[in-house]
């Protein structure tokens, strides 16, 4: 939420704000108006005016994209892991500044969430993303001999626009977050579209991403910065006929209506809009460790107020005895915890909007359930049940991602009616089973993990949903609503790197104009490439070679 817009030449004069960085250029915008970044925790204004571009700006950055993108297409991928490595170790150099900003514009601590956590991951999922590059094997060559033809995976040829989350100021920032590197990995340009909840982190970020650029030998508009724009601005932009694709992660109405606009003018779309990351707990679970589950569920839908897509927002279990004495532990575990910052007032409004709909859908509030303080942005620790009946009489409001610490408890009858609960679940990032260490609830397991395993990205057993490890194996997607499309993850490398990448194949072409990947030689040395159906780092030898 935007703190507050003025006028730009309101009284006749202009006012000074944050230049954008456009065309390989740090320039004066061309701004509708401006707004400023609030501390959540205390709701004042921070100093410091950023710019509402007009669309002459995003058009700019747009056809900028473009210029660079095609210089892109033949950037070496050492070029490439160079300026990510290079970025990391200069983000690395400046964590004070950087994490001190960030504490300030999203209420994160400090210690250790943004200093000692947070900023570090980034580092390494751009070093990943470095070593992916350089490895050159993610780009998957493939090459039928006999018939000489042969395609690999290549960058888009256009910009990639990234908009920014709100609660990760560095692991998923437009601006050096997981989906620039996969977009720079590949090849392609980014325009990065700061969130308004933290632009002065943005713009830090901006600024050693963009000196980075010269070292690399990477074109200047590879990297381009723009604060905020209008909607409907937004909706011009993700279909631009320049334009390679774009990644958004936020809420479900904005991100549909920027795929809507992308579809129609045929736009690669990439969006994370909500997650509920059910838990199941099985009775042999609860009977041996309800106390221990509780407790990490507890931790897990409050650590960072609970403002993380992966947050366990939807809790399933049988109303048995173990069921209803572990319910009585979480109970305890909410009543007297003390909320976190929430990030601005659009998460406090979106958190009473989705609590009415699912008191409306029969859902009842066992603690919390309110606005606490009269300054900052607060929401008690809540906790919601509902009978199974109840659930599955009215899925969907009940399905409402309320983006804080909020979890709605879904007491069952029996086992079929759990199978029911998740035979209606819709799209979501992730979702765990705890079942019994000894196998007493393996039946009940093999019935609800195929039912489970197509509604979720990724399954996780006796432990909760909340975290992403940085590894080329994570996977981070989903069926939607959770994602757009279930065959993409937004972390791992280079897993991440096929949303931004265009398929290019070559039918007989003449060895010498190939790319270097697709030669009979190998360029690295090391590069895995399918030959003939056959995975190999080998040459291609010619047979007039082979004698020889």
């Amino acid at each position: 939420m935007i703190s507050r817009l003025g006028q730009v030449s309101s009284n006749g004069t202009e006012m000074d704000y944050y230049p954008v960085l456009i065309d390989g250029a740090w320039r004066r915008a061309r701004a509708r108006s401006i707004f400023r970044a609030v501390n959540p925790a205390t709701g004042e204004e921070l100093p410091g005016d950023y710019p509402l571009s007009d669309f002459a700006d995003i058009e700019d950055a747009v056809r900028a994209g473009r210029g660079a993108a095609l210089e892109m297409m033949t950037a070496a991928p050492e070029s490439l892991a160079d300026y990510l490595e290079l970025l990391g170790e200069r983000i690395g150099g400046a964590t004070e500044a950087l994490a001190r900003m960030a504490a300030r514009e999203t209420g994160l601590p400090l210690d250790p969430r943004l200093r000692l956590v947070e900023i570090p991951r980034m580092i390494r999922q751009l070093r990943l993303a470095a070593d992916a590059a350089r490895d050159r094997s993610w780009c998957r060559a493939t090459i039928d001999t006999q018939a000489d033809i042969r395609s690999k995976y290549a960058p888009l040829g256009g910009p990639v626009v990234v908009f920014g989350p709100n609660n990760f100021p560095f692991a998923c920032n437009a601006l050096g977050g997981t989906d620039f590197a996969a977009a720079i990995a590949v090849g392609n340009p980014v325009i990065a579209k700061a969130h308004p909840y933290h632009p002065g982190t943005t713009r830090l970020l901006a600024e050693i991403a963009f000196g980075c650029l010269e070292k690399s030998g990477l074109p200047p508009a590879a990297v381009q910065l723009i604060y905020h724009m209008q909607p409907e601005d937004g909706l011009r932009c993700v279909a631009h006929p320049m334009l390679g694709a774009f990644a958004f992660t936020g809420s479900r109405p904005a991100a549909l209506a920027l795929k809507a606009a992308a579809d129609k003018a045929g736009k690669p779309a990439y969006i994370e809009t909500s997650s509920l990351n059910p838990v199941f707990l099985l009775p042999g679970a609860l009977k041996t460790r309800a106390e221990e589950a509780a407790d990490e569920l507890f931790a897990s839908c409050t650590q960072g107020a609970g403002q993380f897509c992966t947050k366990p927002g939807l809790i399933v279990f049988i109303a048995d005895p173990a069921g209803f004495a572990f319910f009585k532990v979480l109970r305890s575990r909410f009543q007297g915890s003390q909320p976190g910052v929430l990030l601005g007032r659009s998460v406090l409004e979106g958190i009473e909007t989705a609590l009415a709909a699912m008191g409306n859908a029969g859902a009842e509030v066992v603690v919390g359930g309110k606005r606490v303080g009269a300054t900052g942005f607060r929401f008690e620790n809540t906790l919601l049940h509902i009978t199974g009946e109840s659930f599955l009489r009215n899925p969907a409001p009940l399905q409402q991602e309320a983006f804080g610490a909020v979890s709605l408890c879904v007491l069952c009858r029996n086992e079929d009616e759990m199978l029911g609960i998740a035979a209606v679940l819709e799209g979501n990032l992730a979702s765990s089973i705890y079942s019994h260490e000894d196998g007493a609830d393996e039946a009940l397991y093999q019935r609800l993990e195929p039912v489970l395993r197509i509604k979720v990205g990724r399954l996780l057993n006796d432990r909760v949903p909340t975290g992403i490890t940085v590894t080329a194996s994570m996977v981070h997607g989903g069926p939607y609503p959770a994602t757009g499309h279930p065959g993409f993850s937004s972390f791992g490398a280079p897993i991440s790197f096929y949303r931004f990448a265009a398929l290019h194949g070559y039918d007989r072409v003449r060895r010498h104009r190939l790319p270097p990947e697709l030669q009979d030689r190998n360029p690295t040395g090391k590069m895995w490439r399918l030959i003939d159906g056959e995975w190999t780092r080998k040459n291609i030898e010619r047979p007039e070679e082979r004698q020889a």
